[in-house]
């Protein structure tokens, strides 16, 4: 493969995989989506292409739809709350609240409800702003039908996507409280800083223990945050449990690292008013292999 032809796909791997995750929803599956995008972009014929980011875009997206046509099928018989596999970002985009909220946890569990077309679109133009025609040709539809089918999907994640005010230094000082009084076992102070409907999603995948209900309302999830806190998870014992502040998906987070790595995961999203909304906690082993890589999610 001569350097011409693998140049512009190493130019813009970070794109393709910045558009498939926020497709599919996990490292894993983005990898293997644009591992599939350059197989196709190696053995083609590109002696016809004016333009090699958008068609490396075209070939990614259309992968990513049948990778996501398949998923949903399996996730319907996923054990408990399916939730999308964190990923290390940078300080600097929390600062960034469009950014940071188009891979935000809450953002993503969101686009799960929509159709896979309707998610193609929206990810396209509402994240990365490409034009409808674009995406059209980029899809194989008609102009008119993407037109609606954006409408439709802008409509869908603005009736669902959660009203998170707090940004910067007012939102990271609350979600440190939040962590503060996890790890303190403290049920009232836990109640000092949950909202009254907060709802906790965890992800166990079967594989480990995890509640496979969410759990909603600030006593009930409080109870089970303060009955959690110094007990054996997983055949490790607390004394071997290591809490360190991160950010992943441009939120602030807790990782719980035991001896071989990674044994959880978790985010907090915060109200206009300072309260835990939302709580997405992440245990399942295979949504914790970039985390344990250390691998940054490129924006």
């Amino acid at each position: 493969m001569s350097d011409a032809f693998a140049e512009p796909f190493e130019q813009h791997r970070n794109l393709l995989f910045a558009v498939a995750y926020r497709m599919l929803g996990t490292a894993a599956d983005a990898e293997d989506a644009v591992q599939d995008a350059w197989l196709r972009w190696s053995a083609g014929d590109r002696s016809g292409v004016a333009d090699p980011k958008a068609y490396l875009v075209r070939i990614t997206t259309n992968v990513a739809l049948d990778r996501l046509r398949s998923a949903r099928a399996q996730r319907e018989t996923y054990v408990g709350p399916w939730l999308p596999e964190p990923m290390l970002t940078s300080p600097d985009v929390a600062e960034d609240a469009e950014m940071s909220e188009s891979v935000s946890m809450a953002m993503l569990v969101v686009l799960e409800t929509l159709s896979p077309l309707e998610r193609a679109v929206f990810v396209l133009k509402e994240v990365f702003g490409y034009p409808f025609a674009e995406i059209a040709k980029a899809l194989d539809r008609s102009e008119a039908s993407v037109r609606q089918l954006g409408t439709r999907a802008r409509k869908h994640v603005e009736a669902r996507r959660p009203r998170f005010e707090a940004r910067g230094a007012e939102r990271r000082a609350a979600t440190e409280r939040f962590f503060e009084a996890v790890l303190g076992g403290d049920v009232n102070r836990l109640l000092e800083v949950l909202a009254p409907d907060v709802a906790l999603w965890s992800d166990g995948g079967g594989k480990v223990r995890a509640p496979r209900r969410t759990i909603f309302g600030a006593e009930r999830i409080a109870r089970f945050l303060g009955a959690i806190e110094g007990q054996p998870y997983e055949g490790v014992d607390p004394a071997d449990m290591r809490f360190r502040r991160v950010d992943l998906n441009g939120e602030p987070a807790l990782v719980v690292d035991g001896p071989n790595g990674p044994i959880s995961a978790v985010t907090a999203d915060v109200d206009a008013d300072g309260m835990v909304q939302a709580i997405h906690l992440v245990a399942n082993p295979d949504k914790l292999r970039a985390l344990a890589e250390g691998r940054r999610l490129p924006m």
